[in-house]
Order: structure tokens, then sequence, then C-alpha cells
């Protein structure tokens, strides 16, 4: 499927879930076959859904909307529909904890377009994902998202990270209470791409041995409200980013006029 409907994210869901013992497997397939169609044709956005490689017991999944009004529309649909009654049960049994929800807005969103979901049993290729989830002092989103762009983003993709995406918090109250979300917790998040694992671990290495960018990344963690929170991420069969890597190529740093400070 193509990511043209995607495209435009205004509000994202970030949502990790515990798990219980050896369940992920078991997640991960159900929501490959029933999940991602049945959203999607509510006009909900899935970009991507991963395996947490630190953690066998994690599952880490994207969720996005156009706006606010749209995402109260569409869960209302889907949670009330016929497809999560079908299986609500199953998924359900596999889950210790899915309260840990951040409610995001675009600082840089992801670009989706022209990327193409991998049918059931043709997995693309795809290399990790990693995220940091940044808590931030009350009114400093922008501050810390700019300073980001300017002085750490370059200096990593030097070394061989892409960027996909970046967000900050939404501050919208939460209009689905059905389903919690970490409210009064502002963060500013990134994604980043790798081809492959071989990549990844030579940028962590050069970013370690490059005394620029540990003093620029140091300098930069200092603005936030306290130790940020890291995620190695390895995209499932069917994950929207997946492809992410192969089609696109760096892009420009900019800074959107339409975000407001928090």
């Amino acid at each position: 499927m193509s990511a043209s409907a995607t495209a435009a994210i205004g509000v994202l869901e970030l949502r990790q879930y515990t798990l219980r013992p050896g369940q992920r497997d078991r997640l991960v397939t159900l929501f490959e076959r029933a999940f991602i169609e049945s959203q999607e044709a509510l006009g909900i956005a899935l970009p991507g859904q991963f395996a947490d490689v630190a953690d066998a017991d994690r599952f880490v999944w994207l969720r996005g909307f156009a706006d606010m009004a749209a995402r109260a529309h569409a869960l209302a649909a889907f949670y009330d529909g016929p497809v999560w009654r079908a299986h609500r049960d199953e998924a359900n049994a596999t889950m210790i904890d899915s309260d840990d929800v951040l409610l995001l807005r675009p600082w840089q969103p992801f670009d989706l377009r022209g990327l193409e979901r991998a049918p059931a049993g043709r997995p693309l290729p795809a290399g990790p994902v990693r995220a940091m989830i940044c808590p931030l002092r009350p009114g400093s989103a922008r501050t810390v998202a700019q300073a980001f762009d300017s002085r750490v983003r370059p200096r990593w993709e030097a070394h061989g990270a892409r960027l996909l995406g970046s967000w900050i918090t939404e501050p919208a109250r939460n209009n689905f209470p059905r389903l919690p979300v970490r409210e009064e917790e502002p963060v500013f998040v990134w994604f980043a791409g790798f081809a492959d694992e071989a990549s990844h671990a030579r940028w962590r290495h050069a970013i370690e041995a490059d005394p620029a960018t540990a003093e620029a990344l140091a300098r930069w963690q200092a603005s936030l409200d306290g130790p940020p929170q890291w995620l190695h991420l390895a995209p499932t069969a069917r994950s929207l980013l997946r492809g992410a890597i192969e089609v696109r190529s760096p892009a420009p740093v900019g800074f959107p006029a339409a975000v407001d400070p928090l």
C-alpha cells in the first residue's frame, strides 16, 4: 500500500507496550495481519511498528492523524468497530501495559511519499531505527529543537545517520480518554535510520570518537529537563519506514514556521 494517504500527519502517537514474556511475535503477527489496513481504511496513518532491540518484551509503534478532531473520530470508529471486537481479546492477552503513550506534533515530519508497505510475507530490507525521547522544560520546545537541528543533527548525519523525523509534544488534552496518554510531559523526540546494523555500529563508534560531536551533544543535552530515553528499534516486516533509508537522501535542515512554542 502506498503512503500517499498518510503523508500529512498533524498528530502522532508514540506507543510503547510492555508485553507478557514471549508474546511479541504473536502480537506482531496479529497486528500486521489484522490492524494495519483496518486502521488505514479509517484515515489513520501507521508509519512504523518496531521490536525493541534492548527488550524482547517491548513493542513500539506509531499512529498518526491529520489533527486532534480526526483522531477522536477515527479511534472511536476503530475501537467500536468489528475488527477490534474480533481480535481485542487475543491482542490484550499479550500485554501487561499499553499506557506508555506520547502525543506529538511535527517539528520535522516524516517524509512518507513514495514508500510502499511490504505485502504480507514479503518484507523489505531494513536497518535499525534509533529514537531519543528528550524531556523538556516548559516553553523550551522551539529552542531545543532548533539547537538540535543546527548543532547535533548535521554532525550525526555526517557520520552516517539519516534523520527520519522529529516531533514535539502536542499540548491538546487527550480527546479519547479510553486510551490514556502521558500528559503534562513536554518532550522533543527524533527518529534516525540506518541501512543496517553495521552502519549503525559505525555511526555509534564515530560519534563517540569525535570530540566535537561529543561536546555538541553534551552542550545540547544540558538544555533538557533530565536524561533522555534512547530507543534501539528494529522495524517489523510491514513497517512503512523499513523502506525510508533506501529511497530517501538526507533532507535539508529547516525550521517550520507553524510550530508554536510549548
